[in-house]
């Protein structure tokens, strides 16, 4: 494990040590010297999500993000009720939890459909219902665009500026941007974007991982350890800096190979490869 207490804007996602049970997670943040932490639904609700603002809280934990709602293409009114009514329950969980934002994927095509822009458009529809409910429990909405390959079932929201395109529709202090390096390293208007997006104060979360070649066969559980892939992440955090972002960087790594080893030589060299990686 790191013999260094974590810097201070480092932020370790709770998927980065799945294998880890949430009071692990907590216990082994807190012996590491980790302030903030990003959450996901499910084990908190398994967990509880009272008793795990009880126990986050307890230890003096941040919750920079709960992760995640979303998923708002459908286009029958019953998957779009279903998903309007999920992510109101999830801006209840992100208040519950005091996270500083709830992540949002968008959703891909419904099965058939294969007009993106149409897709775009109903996930303007459905924030338009749920802005004044997250508003109403302060809780800041973050659209996260995902890299292209997973437009199909997972994100029709590719870029940054596609991700600033919906949330401009709504005040900055209610919806925002999520920039995650896995997910935006190639995108050649990265910086433009990051300074259009820090100008209006739409910056909420900044993630980090790395991207590696090959790509294992199930792409979602690809994210490279800090350091072993071929993204400047150092770069890319300053970019976000460059453009007014002050906020944790969240370290969101998928990766068997990771959740198979031991929780805290994990986090200490996830630690590790931030100092020398993301700074």
């Amino acid at each position: 494990m790191s013999r260094q207490p974590a810097p201070e804007r480092f932020s370790l996602n709770q998927e980065t040590v799945h294998q880890w049970s949430l009071p692990e997670l907590v216990a082994g943040c807190t012996a590491a010297g980790v302030g903030a932490v990003g959450l996901w639904r499910e084990p908190v609700r398994r967990f509880g999500v009272r008793a795990a603002a009880k126990l986050v809280a307890g230890a003096g934990l941040r919750v920079s993000s709960l992760c995640r709602g979303g998923f708002f293409t459908a286009a029958d009114p019953t998957g779009r009720a279903a998903a309007l009514e999920d992510n109101r329950r999830a801006v209840e969980e992100a208040a519950e939890l005091g996270a500083d934002t709830l992540v949002l994927v968008s959703g891909g095509l419904p099965e058939g459909d294969r007009d993106l822009v149409r897709a775009r458009e109903r996930i303007v529809g459905v924030l338009e219902e749920l802005v004044p409910w997250a508003a109403a429990h302060g809780v800041r909405l973050g659209i996260e665009p995902l890299h292209p390959m997973f437009a199909a079932d997972r994100c029709v929201v590719s870029t940054l500026g596609q991700a600033l395109d919906i949330a401009e529709r709504f005040p900055a202090e209610h919806v925002g941007i999520v920039a995650d390096s896995y997910h935006l390293w190639w995108d050649e208007r990265l910086a433009v974007d990051l300074m259009r997006a820090g100008a209006a104060g739409r910056i909420v979360s900044v993630q980090v991982a790395d991207w590696v070649t090959p790509l294992p066969e199930g792409v979602l559980l690809g994210r490279g350890q800090l350091g072993d892939g071929c993204v400047d992440l150092r770069a890319f955090r300053e970019l976000a800096d460059a453009a007014g972002y002050r906020g944790p960087v969240e370290v969101e790594i998928f990766h068997p190979g990771l959740w198979a080893r031991d929780g805290a030589e994990v986090l200490g060299e996830v630690i590790d490869r931030f100092r020398a990686h993301v700074g």
